[in-house]
């Protein structure tokens, strides 16, 4: 019997998931077909969910919260974030994950960037900014700040994901293991430096970070602005910007010109559906007969995405 797989979101025809998880599941002999649902209303949205006739959905936006809402195991990753972008079927079970951190870092460590030991910057305040968080805390980062138009829903934000965080140290059964290159669960904790503030009132700390990572909105639209002062950007730091399809956003064009390393979400793209990848054939019991960097280069060339080894940039 075929089984159905889904990015779920509005809009969605720009999505590369299709090809890229197609790509490896045809490869591994598997009866799966993953396509689009495209669905911009919420209470259809919800129906989609609840009628049951998936295997997976990855999600995007609008409906991360809706996922996390609808799902009934619920995976530190996704409590953290507070939103999923992952849906498993597991028997009269719905799981829900939040890969967007994983699949950030991943990347990110892949293309040589510092997170351990580093000074983050995370602009962005939404599920996709927590999860990042959570996913550099994870991995040992000195310090992690996050940055809003906003210092007070900052605040709320980081000390959320801290309440949510000794809640699951106090009472969770399974806490998650650390994975290569990621702190124990407890260890994390202890060592996480959490700070929060303003585009405004925290340029110092920009100015000093090693890796800024934009997780908002800005630059999906060409004309966007940047979330901050491009100015305070200097040669010696990676920018990051999730946003990719259409060229440099002004974030990144801004980092290029001074110097900095400047990569855009694809990697990050790639990185979070081999994430999906395993949790899906762990779920489903099947084993995965690619190494993760294998995975990588086989949805990376699935999504027509070239990474020039000598620059360590991503191009199309």
């Amino acid at each position: 019997m075929t089984e159905h797989l889904y990015i779920l979101g509005h809009p969605v025809a720009h999505s590369k998931s299709p090809a890229m998880y197609n790509a490896v599941y045809g490869a591994m002999g598997l009866d799966w077909d993953y396509g689009f649902a495209d669905i911009d209303d919420a209470a259809a949205a919800e129906r989609f969910v609840r009628e049951d006739a998936f295997l997976s959905v990855n999600v995007t936006t609008p409906w991360k919260p809706l996922a996390f809402k609808m799902a009934n195991v619920p995976a530190a990753s996704a409590r953290l974030a507070g939103g999923a972008n992952v849906l498993v079927r597991a028997a009269d079970q719905l799981l829900a994950y939040n890969v967007d951190g994983q699949g950030c870092v991943d990347y990110l460590m892949r293309e040589g960037a510092r997170i351990a030991d580093a000074k983050v910057t995370i602009c962005g305040t939404g599920p996709t900014a927590v999860s990042i968080m959570n996913e550099c805390v994870q991995a040992g980062a000195q310090r992690v700040l996050m940055l809003g138009r906003n210092k007070d829903r900052a605040q709320a934000t980081v000390d959320g994901y801290l309440e949510t965080y000794r809640e699951l140290l106090s009472t969770a059964v399974m806490l998650p293991g650390a994975a290569p290159g990621r702190l124990d669960f407890s260890e994390a904790y202890q060592r996480a430096q959490l700070m929060f503030g303003s585009y405004d009132t925290s340029k110092q700390a920009l100015a000093a970070s090693d890796t800024i990572i934009d997780a908002t909105p800005l630059g999906m639209k060409p004309d966007d602005p940047a979330p901050f002062d491009t100015s305070l950007i200097h040669e010696g730091q990676v920018v990051f910007d999730t946003v990719y399809g259409h060229g440099l956003t002004s974030l990144l064009r801004a980092a290029r010109d001074a110097g900095a390393r400047a990569l855009d979400g694809r990697g990050m793209l790639v990185a979070q559906a081999v994430a999906t990848a395993g949790i899906v054939c762990d779920v489903a019991g099947i084993d995965m007969p690619y190494d993760p960097d294998r995975l990588f280069d086989m949805m990376a060339q699935a999504a027509g995405f070239q990474f020039d080894q000598k620059e360590r940039a991503c191009t199309m």
